[in-house]
């Protein structure tokens, strides 16, 4: 952890100054303070040590903004977070889009400090967390290519990798968005706290506040004993809402009310807890669109787009698919514990002329078909020719035959007809591969009509 030297403290408010000083002081920080821009600026030419900057929106002389963005094209490796009224929530996104490490609001607390403190630490410069992924072609990472589309993903993620503000993963299903959100959460300041994914779609409705807020024992039927929820698992660390568009509207209110006031009244509570989270969401759906339907709130959209960050189709990253065969052939072998097969150059071929709507996903899911089919030491260009995963025809008295039309939606859809197809519809194995219950499994399908 990095050893803070000097933070700078902007701000009118002599008390505000002296708070954070004695606060700092305590944390072995030594403060320098400014009451307008133009004194912030002195400070900031004459001492190139300085670590930290905490910044008024409101000043005599101008906007808290024009000094974030000064800092961010002089000095990018300096975290700026700025200081709002309580209820700001519109300013606080302003300065996180412009560039602003955080944001804090009046009255300030010490362990809301203490949490800005310990996570600007962690931005040292040099450390593993503010750069971006390694370059690579395929190994361990889960970024594998050196396409345009991938090589900007990557930078991306190194650049908001430094902040604590909300993004939004936009991405066709099976395009990864899991993985980048992973990876954000990696290479931040908060890589040492929990990464806890949660697919919004998945949990059924009646249950969802529960599992995310917690909820008290005898709050409800079935509540047989307390339950902290998923943010609070999550403290210190990053939530991810997968599939953020499924969000029952009731639901949506109290999530925004989580994110304005960093804190969660759990089911059958009266007391709020104070929480220390970093949301990441992401839908495959538009949620622009979402919005003019009246099926996601525009306020919340607000606070969850702060930074958008799309993940490119399969289709947009076609020089990716040598390294990412490559790589998900050797990771199947490695799991079945068979020699890696090489791969003929008719199957790239044939690979490059499919759509693949399923994207990585469904990549994955055709050579892990391949493999299966393949007794020898190489995937012939016969073990992928076009199937009906790929040409989207059914298969002859294939359980899909039972429910024309059905077009799978989300990532755990995707799964879940990809887990059917490989154990020809055997529910009980399909199940085990997808770590749930035989119940569970048949409670999805026939909530999705796929019976």
């Amino acid at each position: 952890m990095k050893t803070m030297a000097y933070c700078l403290i902007v701000d009118d408010e002599p008390d505000i100054r002296t708070l954070v000083a004695l606060f700092m002081k305590r944390e072995g920080v030594t403060t320098l303070e400014a009451a307008d821009l133009a004194e912030a600026r002195e400070r900031l030419a004459a001492n190139e040590e300085i670590d930290l900057c905490l910044a008024d929106m409101r000043l005599p002389d101008g906007n808290g903004l024009d000094l974030v963005d000064e800092i961010r094209q002089q000095r990018p490796d300096l975290p700026v977070a700025v200081i709002t009224a309580h209820g700001q929530v519109e300013a606080a996104v302003r300065a996180l889009k412009a560039g602003a490490f955080d944001f804090i609001n009046k009255p300030i607390e010490q362990d809301t400090l203490r949490r800005l403190l310990r996570d600007a630490r962690n931005l040292q410069p040099g450390r593993p967390t503010t750069n971006a992924p390694a370059e690579t072609d395929g190994g361990d990472s889960p970024l594998i290519g050196q396409s345009r589309a991938m090589r900007q993903l990557r930078e991306m993620i190194g650049r908001l990798a430094r902040s604590q503000a909300p993004i939004f993963i936009q991405g066709e299903s099976g395009t990864g968005k899991e993985l980048v959100a992973r990876e954000i959460h990696n290479h931040s300041s908060r890589a040492g706290g929990p990464f806890v994914p949660v697919n919004c779609g998945a949990i059924p409705g009646e249950l969802i506040e529960s599992e995310l807020f917690g909820h008290h024992k005898g709050s409800f039927t079935g509540a047989t004993r307390d339950k902290p929820g998923l943010f609070r698992a999550a403290e210190g660390g990053t939530l991810f809402l997968d599939e953020i568009a499924e969000l029952p509207l009731p639901l949506q209110v109290s999530l925004l009310r989580v994110l304005q006031e960093r804190r969660v009244r759990p089911v059958g509570g009266t007391e709020e807890v104070p929480i220390d989270v970093r949301i990441v969401s992401a839908s495959h759906q538009d949620l622009n669109q979402a919005v003019t339907d009246g099926r996601f709130r525009q306020d919340l959209f607000f606070r969850l787009n702060v930074i958008g960050l799309r993940v490119p189709p399969l289709r947009e990253r076609l020089d990716d698919l040598p390294a990412l065969a490559s790589a998900i052939v050797a990771r199947l072998a490695a799991r079945d514990q068979r020699p890696v097969p090489g791969i003929d150059p008719a199957v790239l071929q044939t690979l490059a002329s499919q759509p693949f709507p399923g994207n990585v996903r469904e990549l994955e899911n055709l050579l892990e078909r391949a493999m299966a089919l393949t007794d020898g030491e190489r995937i012939t260009d016969q073990a992928v020719a076009p199937h009906p995963m790929m040409t989207g025809e059914e298969e002859p008295g294939s359980a899909l035959g039972a429910c024309p039309g059905f077009i799978p939606e989300t990532d755990e859809q995707h799964d879940v007809l990809a887990a059917l197809q490989q154990t020809r519809w055997n529910r009980s194995e399909a199940a085990r591969r997808l770590g749930m219950t035989l119940r569970q499994l048949r409670y999805r399908l026939q909530k999705w009509g796929v019976e």
